[in-house]
């Protein structure tokens, strides 16, 4: 047993996903990975267990000619399931014939062998085939020919009559040959004579057969000289005329005698003559030498429209997601190349619709990539580099031609199918992914066999691998370790999607307030906190040129961190969004591996997730920055010369007061000023923005006030900064746990006032209370009202299945190393890699791997038979493919001995109940009591 190499390539699709999935932590790939390697390890098995129960026989035509194909018959017999079968001759590649094998039946095939010149014809390695429905494995098992198979000349097309050759004597005295003409005695019968030539009468008479002989004067018998064709001077050419002399006699039923140099037939009629003497044309010496390798090819003829059909409809399953997402330009172009093809299986399209030729397909694939390339400015990202793979798959259907370019088409199907998973593994893109690999799958079943003579459907046949897939697929998602960091970083995502940005300007978090993605949720397993604690700390902005507010990397020492609250854990199921940071309560306390706190409190990551991440994190409340650096602090006075003069002669004037008379100072404003929430404020100019706020617009979103607030803590000396990042979130009551969306972004300040450190403020909760205590939507409608409006019905069932859409993220999508390792700890199990994870994870693939290696045979439908298969079974002695009872009852009994006479008599009740007359009763009781009394 070995792979096909449709096996190898497939073994190689499965390699190569499972290291896409390793480095980029697709879940979902993984579990399409393992269900395709389940379905390996499941073909393999059926193809070792139809293979140990196929055998058959090849048996040859009685006479071949030159130039033609020898038709070989090959009977096929299976002992075990059913199972795609091919007879070959030869290696991979060369003439082989298939068909579908009942289980327990017998099939017929006719093999055609190219007989190329004359002489003996040798089949090189005669092999029957056993495969399994997807053909990915191969059982091979020799098949012996009884008689080797003698290729005669071509007979020469329109060749002249031979020369007329006279024998000596004529008339009844002279010489006679065998013929057809006069009676000339009687002979003993001789099996093979034909009845017309029987003395019926005196076998009538006296009891014996006797055959009548009858001869010709030889005048009449043609001698075929060698010498006669001396004028075509090539020995083959004088071989091919002597051969259409000897096809000639046969046909008119004239007796002829041959002459070559060496040999010499006298003059005989028949079969058996004819065939000598084309026996000897084929053996004359000198023999030709075959044809070289290679050079008698044929074109591979035209594939069969059905089964491309099929192949087609499943690549557009599997391309279909990419329809949404990829340019216009692009879908039209794979729409049109796929309808194209499949228009070219349809019979009444076929003649009208010529292929594409390659130079057109190659000018269609550099021109895509170029257009892909300006588009997206990359062909590596994912959102191009997804986008031309499958526009190269789909000009990849248009040029096919051969069988190996359909299965091809098949497996680049299922490698665009994980691709999907880059964008999305949900539990739409879970079934999709389901779909289209069966669909796949199917189509390589269609593969296997000839049209119309499977078994069973490939739709039914793909299920079956599939459910028969399924429990090693489980325990290989379950317990294949899961590593924590990729094997390579390649840009994946084509931005950012949480909207936090490197630096915020007046607008900068206005424009994500239409956008309900979701960021992240938070999942606290308990009591969440008080609306005004969910501050999701981000990027902290320090630095002011009038119009940006932009990070800075401080390389003084670490501020103080003195936490005084309870802690607080939670779990993050971050979405990818190519930044850095960790949004975090208050300050981070314990976080997750391979993260760190910067000197601004900010949670990083060194690896922007490229998937949907879960990180544990744990926060206390705490007094931040009470200790910090002179350097720093000064750094957060700085303003811009000459910026908002008003502002700054305003707050100049509260410098006299205490620092937390300051800060009130400036909130009073806000609140007694008039100011306005609004997503819609006025474009601020590029000089003097906070004057043109507070005395003019008074119209602005979160990043307008605490831009304007910081501008005045520092005008008036108190260190300020603003901190970006999310406030909030929808709380889900099905699962307990936040919904924190991209309109939730927010900014805030953060004032330093002595003894007190680092002290939040929200300058935008002073003109918008609603904003805190009641989310966006309600602070922008009424901006003092206390609480969030009651869902809707409609919302809450958009919770609910946001809920199941969370569990399926968390157990499914999200299962990474870290879920593995809290799983095996749960169990007992301990670390991946110690000798309980390595019983535990054999023991579960053994059990997995049970209902494929131990599937109960197909039992027989006749009641005798089926009792004669348990005979079988309870010896542990299976029969041969072609074996007879009989047969193998003499051989259980030489290997069995000491249940010899029972195997004896199952085998007279076999018998019995299936042909004696009036006795299937009684018989089968026979044959039941007999099977009993052998013990396993």
């Amino acid at each position: 047993m070995r792979p096909t190499r449709l096996g190898l390539a497939f073994l190689g699709l499965i390699l190569l996903t499972l290291v896409g999935c390793i480095n980029y932590a697709l879940s979902l790939g993984y579990a399409v990975t393992f269900l395709l390697g389940g379905v390996w390890v499941v073909t393999a098995t059926q193809a070792s267990r139809a293979g140990r129960a196929l055998g058959g026989t090849l048996t040859p035509p009685p006479e071949a000619v030159a130039g033609t194909e020898a038709l070989f018959t090959a009977t096929l017999v299976s002992a075990g399931p059913p199972c795609a079968a091919a007879v070959r001759v030869g290696g991979r590649g060369t003439p082989e014939v298939r068909a579908h094998v009942p289980a327990g039946g017998r099939v017929t095939l006719a093999l055609p062998v190219p007989a190329p010149v004359r002489g003996r014809l040798t089949l090189p390695r005669p092999r029957v085939v056993a495969l399994d429905p997807l053909g990915l494995w191969e059982v091979t098992r020799p098949l012996s020919v009884p008689v080797a198979l003698t290729v005669s000349p071509a007979p020469e097309v329109g060749a002249p009559p031979p020369p007329p050759r006279p024998v000596p004597g004529e008339g009844e005295g002279g010489r006679r040959v065998p013929g057809h003409e006069d009676f000339s005695g009687l002979r003993a019968y001789v099996p093979g004579d034909s009845p017309r030539q029987v003395s019926w009468r005196h076998a009538a008479r006296t009891g014996a057969l006797l055959t009548r002989e009858t001869d010709a004067p030889a005048t009449t018998a043609r001698v075929l000289d060698w010498a006669d064709t001396a004028a075509l001077g090539e020995t083959e050419a004088r071989l091919s005329r002597l051969a259409a002399w000897v096809s000639a006699a046969r046909h008119e039923d004239i007796p002829f005698g041959l002459v070559l140099p060496g040999v010499t037939l006298p003059v005989g009629r028949g079969e058996a003559h004819a065939r000598e003497a084309l026996a000897a044309l084929a053996g004359h010496p000198p023999l030709p030498q075959g044809p070289a390798r290679g050079s008698a090819r044929k074109s591979p003829a035209p594939l069969p429209g059905g089964p491309l059909r099929f192949t087609l409809f499943a690549l557009a399953v599997a391309l279909a997601p990419a329809v949404l997402r990829q340019p216009g330009w692009a879908t039209l172009l794979l729409v049109g190349v796929l309808g194209h093809s499949a228009a070219r299986t349809l019979p009444r399209w076929r003649d009208r619709l010529a292929p594409p030729p390659t130079g057109l397909l190659v000018l269609a694939a550099v021109g895509s990539g170029a257009l892909l390339q300006t588009g997206y400015g990359t062909l590596l990202g994912r959102d191009a580099g997804t986008a031309f793979l499958a526009l190269l798959v789909a000009l990849k259907a248009a040029e096919t031609r051969t069988l190996r370019d359909a299965k091809l088409l098949a497996l680049l199907g299922v490698f665009v199918t994980l691709t999907h998973f880059f964008f999305g593994q949900g539990p739409l893109a879970a079934a999709h992914a389901v779909l289209s690999v069966l669909l796949l799958l199917a189509a390589l079943s269609g593969w296997t066999l000839p049209a119309g003579r499977q078994g069973a459907s490939p739709l039914r046949v793909a299920a079956r691998l599939g459910l028969r897939a399924t429990p090693l697929t489980l325990a290989l998602f379950l317990l294949f370790p899961r590593p924590d960091g990729p094997l390579w970083q390649l840009p994946v995502q084509s931005g950012a999607q949480t909207g936090l940005a490197d630096r915020i300007s007046a607008g900068e978090f206005g424009h994500l307030a239409g956008s309900r993605a979701v960021a992240f949720r938070a999942d606290f397993g308990g009591a969440l906190p008080a609306p005004d604690e969910r501050y999701w700390r981000g990027p902290v902005y320090e630095a002011y040129d009038g119009v940006n507010w932009t990070q800075v990397r401080s390389r003084g020492p670490s501020p103080s961190v003195e936490p005084g609250g309870p802690p607080l854990a939670y779990t993050l199921t971050l979405e990818p969004n190519g930044r850095p940071w960790l949004p975090a309560l208050d300050v981070p306390t314990a976080l997750p591996p391979g993260t760190f706190l910067t000197n601004a409190f900010q949670a990083v990551t060194p690896r922007p997730p490229t998937a949907r991440t879960r990180y544990a994190l744990q926060s206390r409340a705490a007094r931040l920055g009470v200790a910090e650096s002179r350097e720093r602090l000064e750094f957060d006075l700085r303003l811009p010369p000459g910026e908002s003069p008003r502002a700054l002669a305003l707050a100049s004037r509260w410098r006299s007061l205490t620092p937390e008379a300051r800060v009130e100072a400036a909130l009073t404003l806000l609140r007694a000023g008039g100011f306005t929430y609004t997503l819609d404020p006025p474009t601020l100019p590029e000089r003097d923005r906070v004057d043109a706020l507070l005395f003019g617009s008074r119209r602005g979103f979160c990043e307008h006030y605490a831009s304007a607030f910081a501008f005045l803590m520092r005008a008036a000396g108190l260190p300020a900064r603003i901190v970006g990042g999310y406030l909030g979130g929808e709380v889900n009551p099905d699962g307990g746990y936040l919904i924190v969306r991209a309109q939730d972004a927010h900014a805030w300040t953060e004032v330093w006032l002595p003894g007190r450190g680092w002290v939040r403020v929200d300058p935008t909760a002073a003109v918008a209370p609603a904003r805190v205590n009641a989310g966006l939507a309600t602070a922008l409608s009424s901006p003092t009202a206390r609480a969030a409006p009651v869902p809707t019905p409609l919302r809450r069932a958009a919770l609910r299945l946001d809920a199941l859409q969370t569990r399926w993220n968390a157990w499914v999508a999200g299962y990474d190393g870290t879920q593995q390792r809290d799983l095996l700890a749960q169990v007992g199990v301990g670390r991946v890699g110690g000798v309980p994870y390595l019983a535990l994870a054999g023991g579960l693939l053994a059990l997995a791997l049970l209902p494929v290696l131990f599937a109960r045979r197909p039992r027989p439908a006749d009641p005798a038979a089926r009792l004669l298969d348990d005979l079988t079974r309870r010896l542990r002695l299976p029969r041969a493919p072609g074996e007879t009872p009989s047969a193998y009852a003499g051989r259980a009994c030489l290997e069995r001995p000491r249940h010899a006479e029972a195997i004896r008599a199952a085998v007279h009740a076999y018998h019995a109940a299936r042909y004696a007359p009036d006795s299937g009763t009684a018989a089968l009781r026979e044959l039941w009591a007999a099977v009993r009394r052998v013990r396993r």
